[in-house]
């Protein structure tokens, strides 16, 4: 053991406070991510008084790691004051703050070379176990607490930019959202004087979907865009470097998590240039989740971000480029607005845990298309400009927290 290097097991114990109140507010789970988020777990006839109450400054953390990934479910509470969890976490909390500050060891935690030990150490033939006896076994650094402090507000710093940048991107999609429903779903888009053209009179014609602006017409979705499906890469192919394959699990809620992406040898990825994504590429999931589980459902819409260009598309997944006489944006813009999720899972067929849907049923969605009207285009290409640049700025600041949480190891007094 390092000469700064401690035992856990000094500075925590465990807190078993029982929901003896029957409360059925603010029911949490631990994510992949190390946060905590609004349990979607099944609580019909459910006995909430057996569940644990979690309060501001404690953590929980799921003793099992079996089938849970290469991360180790552990969280801070720190967003609410009080919350109630299963019985199958176990609640803990730092015993004395002016030796060890919650925040830092929660740092420690977020460490990828604490999940390599977690995972190490767990045992069992069922179920993989890693005991409250091995986290307090948990050697790690404890500097003076005033070098904790400078620590956490560092990182902290990192990480109150990377909320606002997110914010910023919201607020940008938002926007976005707004300008195409007003243009091209109002049809208030700016006339040749400048005024809002239905509300100025502009001539309205009808169609299948009902009035549109003369000249304006419907297309489905396939006689607008080119496509092509995600290539099935063997898994003995991925490796720690090279070009990023983009699966459906690395999908966020409108872009793409380059962090979690396998990758592939630079000289093989050269066999699969047609499956090569340029920043923009509309990806729809052709297989996922149904809608109760949002993290991966089918139909889901996302863009690609600059970081992920020239990266390669797996499978499960088809990637949209719009033909030359429509703008990528708008047609991005539309799936991601009223209506097309809906679509999608109308037509999806599958098993209680997963769901698929055809390219034939992807494509019929009907879309109204304006009369190459370009300059109604450049107001959107120009906030997504913005947003490609906010993301790539929030992969660099990751990749800094990254940095110092790897630096814990070697922290001084």
């Amino acid at each position: 053991m390092k000469s700064n290097y401690e035992k856990l097991g000094k500075y925590i114990r465990i807190v078993d406070e029982r929901n003896t109140a029957d409360k059925k507010e603010n029911l949490l789970g631990v994510s992949t991510q190390k946060v905590f988020i609004e349990s979607i777990a099944n609580t019909i006839g459910t006995d909430f008084t057996t569940y644990r109450l979690i309060k501001r400054g404690q953590f929980a953390y799921v003793p099992d790691t079996s089938r849970r990934g290469d991360k180790i479910g552990v969280a801070l509470l720190d967003h609410v004051d009080e919350g109630m969890i299963s019985q199958a976490y176990t609640v803990f909390e730092v015993t004395d703050e002016n030796s060890l500050l919650p925040e830092y060891l929660m740092m420690w935690f977020r460490r990828p070379e604490f999940d390599r030990y977690a995972r190490y150490m767990s045992y069992g033939s069922v179920r993989e176990i890693f005991s409250w006896e091995d986290m307090c076994d948990l050697e790690l650094p404890i500097p003076h607490i005033d070098k904790q402090r400078e620590i956490v507000a560092e990182y902290n710093t990192i990480l109150y930019r990377i909320d606002l940048n997110n914010g910023l991107i919201q607020k940008l999609e938002e926007t976005a959202q707004a300008i195409y429903k007003q243009w091209f779903v109002d049809f208030e888009f700016p006339n040749k004087n400048g005024e809002p053209y239905k509300s100025a009179g502009g001539e309205m014609v009808e169609s299948e979907l009902g009035e549109i602006p003369a000249g304006w017409k419907v297309e489905s979705l396939g006689n607008l865009i080119e496509y092509k499906k995600g290539c099935a890469f063997k898994s003995t192919d991925y490796q720690d470097t090279g070009v990023l394959i983009v699966r459906v699990s690395n999908f966020t809620n409108k872009s793409i998590d380059i962090n979690d992406c396998v990758r592939i040898a630079e000289n093989k990825a050269k066999l699969y240039s047609q499956y090569r994504l340029q920043t923009n590429d509309i990806i729809i999931a052709t297989v996922g989740s149904w809608p109760d589980n949002p993290a991966s459902i089918v139909g889901k819409v996302v863009i690609t971000p600059q970081l992920a260009n020239n990266a390669l598309l797996n499978q499960n997944a088809v990637r949209l480029r719009a033909k030359k006489n429509i703008a990528q944006l708008f047609v991005y813009y539309r799936l991601k607005g009223t209506g097309y999720s809906d679509y999608v899972v109308s037509g999806a067929q599958g098993s209680a845990n997963q769901a698929s849907v055809t390219l034939d049923h992807l494509f019929g969605f009907k879309i109204i298309v304006p009369d190459g009207r370009d300059d109604l285009f450049q107001g959107l290409n120009k906030l997504n400009e913005n947003v490609n640049a906010i993301i790539t700025e929030n992969h660099y600041l990751s990749q800094l927290s990254n940095l110092l949480l790897s630096k814990l190891a070697t922290v001084a007094d």
